[in-house]
């Protein structure tokens, strides 16, 4: 619990991290009337020393441009396009193109004509990239403000009056005593995120299932799946994007050979796989292999992640950023000049941390579900993630005019965190359901969890259809082929979800809501009793479980029932938190032949080793492996698994006779049917032998 504590503190401690990487460019706006209602609003960008940002016209394949965003009010009308500075114009080494930059001072103006004579701001956004001559920080946003006064006569008036807010950097000069300079809120929005679907909960031990298969492996290779998506969604992020051609460029043209620029690119590439690896390995190494998945059940492991996953969804949302510190890119940054394959390994970290806004909410979001397994799953799923992220770097370098082909850096780079948020947010509702099953506390039950996740999806799909805009989002634009494909799929995920409301299975998103027993109407509205089995027909003792099965959560009282009816008994180890436990009742259960058997065939017992109902004082017993006192049904139940079974996975199944000795070899997940009904069959056959 110690080493829980520790890494709890320590994510807690990367999330507040909220010190801007570096931040060489800062913004004060200025307003001056220049008569008819109109107004010419300067955005001064104050830029370090050696430092530059680039124009609103870039090449393809080049830089990110600068561009601005105006929200559409009543309270104006902004004239024409903003007009930019002469700039210097080079020939750039590193894109082989001509491009324009700013460096020093920049100042950009937009006309606009005042609609009102009521007080009313200005909240527009500057999209830039800064670089100097060795490097380039990922393309960030900040928004400037303008703040105009109510005024006293009307707009048509050529007396109108403008009164700004002075806020910082007052050491820039005014352009003239009618202006009067405003600085930003600096609030930088390079924050993305990764929507991950669930990890299946299983323990390290490989118990083989009824098809052959083990369930870790699966469980394993679905994670790396995910985490590989999770890596690439991390790709199209502001903070990573813009780098692949840049980077890419640099180890071409500093190489004296092709050959030598690819076998760089390749190394770079390693280098970022080892670096993610090595947190994997780190999270592994801080719990222990088999420790990790007791934490699945754990109230407070599930309560802790679910408020970490939500400061990581608004934060993809924009509310703020999250960060390293500054001094940690120095250190790294001067490092990486040393060339040589220790400069390039210095590289790689030095992209891990200044691209961490991005893509720690999506590593943090991946440890997370990692930590809800056990062995090697934290590793696993780094080296997905990684992967995704390291591949581009070197398939670019080997074949650089498929560079061309890739879109420009903008505005529907913010977009996608966006989308990424929304995916988080729903995410982490299930951290919290959890805990309410464990608990057993019926605050979040099917029903509610249902509505919540049909909210978070419907604005999702509204944002796409461009009908929600978020405050740094950029202007209305003809929605995109991709954008009304990805919004009608989601919409089309609401509508499908809609019927669980009343009862429906909903068996594509199984294990994710609460199961159907665990709601307001477990038999669905309109019926109060199971379709399967009447309560009056339950056996004393039993209860109407999944899918109406009669189930028994005592051993001692199922036991001696399966005797008196002279049938086979089958032992469910599972969990109120469970996934795949959830995935089983809710897929494999329901198909006729198999919930036939399980019906009249075998009697279920199943017990939850997550149940954290007191035991009576007299069952109360001191754990053969802790040497600790079972206080709870659920650490009982587990005990038992653990001594006679020599595993901790769930769900694991027995099929016992009455002398409690194992009909077949014991099945773990197996979310084959036939393979799942084959098993049931041949354990009944050895029971009447």
């Amino acid at each position: 619990m110690k080493k829980l504590f520790l890494f709890i503190a320590f994510l807690f401690a990367v999330s507040n991290l909220t010190a801007q990487i570096y931040d060489p460019v800062s913004f004060t706006t200025s307003v001056k009337e220049i008569g008819g209602n109109k107004y010419t609003l300067s955005i001064i960008a104050k830029i370090d020393k050696s430092w530059h940002i680039y124009s609103q016209n870039v090449p393809s394949g080049g830089p990110a441009p600068t561009s601005f965003t105006f929200p559409k009010s009543k309270n104006y009308k902004t004239i024409g396009a903003v007009v930019e500075p002469a700039g210097h114009e080079v020939d750039d080494p590193v894109f082989n193109m001509r491009i324009k930059y700013f460096a020093d001072k920049a100042v950009f103006t937009q006309t606009i004509e005042r609609k009102t004579s009521d007080a009313f701001s200005i909240n527009a956004i500057v999209f830039f990239m800064v670089c100097n001559d060795n490097s380039c920080l990922p393309p960030g946003e900040k928004e400037v403000k303008f703040t105009f006064k109510k005024s006293e006569t009307p707009v048509k008036t050529e007396d109108a009056t403008v009164a700004l807010t002075e806020e910082k950097n007052t050491d820039l000069p005014a352009q003239d005593e009618s202006i009067t300079k405003q600085d930003t809120t600096n609030n930088t929005t390079n924050s993305v995120n990764t929507a991950s679907k669930d990890a299946p909960e299983s323990s390290k031990k490989t118990t083989e299932t009824a098809s052959g298969k083990t369930a870790p492996e699966e469980s394993l290779w679905t994670l790396f799946f995910f985490s590989f998506l999770g890596g690439l969604a991390a790709l199209f992020t502001p903070c990573v994007f813009p780098m692949i051609p840049m980077t890419v460029s640099f180890f071409t043209k500093q190489s004296k050979t092709k050959a030598a620029g690819i076998k760089n690119a390749i190394m770079y590439g390693i280098f970022i796989i080892i670096i993610y690896v090595i947190l994997g390995s780190l999270v592994t190494a801080i719990f222990g292999a088999d420790a990790l998945n007791a934490l699945a059940t754990n109230v407070v492991f599930n309560i802790v992640f679910f408020l970490l996953l939500l400061v990581f969804a608004l934060s993809f949302l924009g509310a703020f950023e999250i960060v390293l510190p500054s001094s940690w890119l120095t250190k790294i940054d001067q490092k990486s000049e040393m060339g040589g394959a220790f400069g390039i390994f210095f590289m790689a970290l030095a992209l891990a941390v200044v691209s961490f806004s991005c893509t720690g909410p999506i590593v943090g979001t991946l440890l997370v579900q990692a930590a809800s397994q056990a062995g090697i799953a934290p590793i696993v799923g780094m080296f997905g993630f990684s992967l995704a992220i390291a591949l581009p770097f070197a398939l670019f370098a080997a074949f650089p005019g498929w560079m061309n082909s890739l879109p420009k850096s903008g505005g529907w780079l913010n977009s996608v965190k966006v989308v990424l948020g929304f995916l988080e947010l729903a995410l982490a509702l299930k951290f919290l359901s959890n805990a309410d099953l464990v608990l057993q506390l019926h605050l979040l039950e099917r029903e509610v969890f249902l509505a919540i996740w049909i909210a978070i999806f419907t604005v999702l799909a509204f944002y796409l259809f461009g009908k929600i805009q978020l405050s740094h989002d950029s202007p209305s634009t003809p929605i995109s082929v991709g954008r009304l494909s990805l919004g009608i799929i989601v919409l089309s995920f609401v509508v499908y979800m809609i019927p669980g409301l009343w009862g429906a299975p909903l068996q594509y998103i199984s294990g994710f809501p609460p199961a159907k027993q665990y709601s307001e109407s477990p038999n669905g509205f309109g019926n109060s009793v199971s379709t399967n089995t009447e309560k009056s027909d339950l056996p004393e003792g039993a209860e109407s479980g999944p899918n109406g099965i009669p189930t028994f959560h005592n051993y001692d009282e199922g036991l001696a029932y399966a005797k008196k009816v002279n049938k086979p008994v089958m032992i469910d180890f599972t969990g109120y938190a469970c996934v795949n436990c959830r995935k089983m009742e809710e897929r494999v259960w329901p198909d006729p032949k198999v919930l036939a058997v399980l019906n009249n065939d075998v009697v279920l017992i199943s017990l939850y080793v997550d149940d954290k109902r007191p035991l009576p004082e007299n069952e109360q017993v001191v754990s053969k492996i802790t040497g600790k006192v079972l206080k709870y049904t659920g650490q009982k139940w587990s005990e038992l698994q653990i001594l006679k079974y020599k595993t901790n996975a769930q769900p694991y199944y027995v099929l016992m006779d009455h002398n409690e000795k194992d009909l077949n070899k014991p099945s773990a997940y197996n979310p084959d049917i036939n393979a799942y009904y084959n098993w049931l069959q041949e354990g009944i056959r050895n029971f009447k032998k």
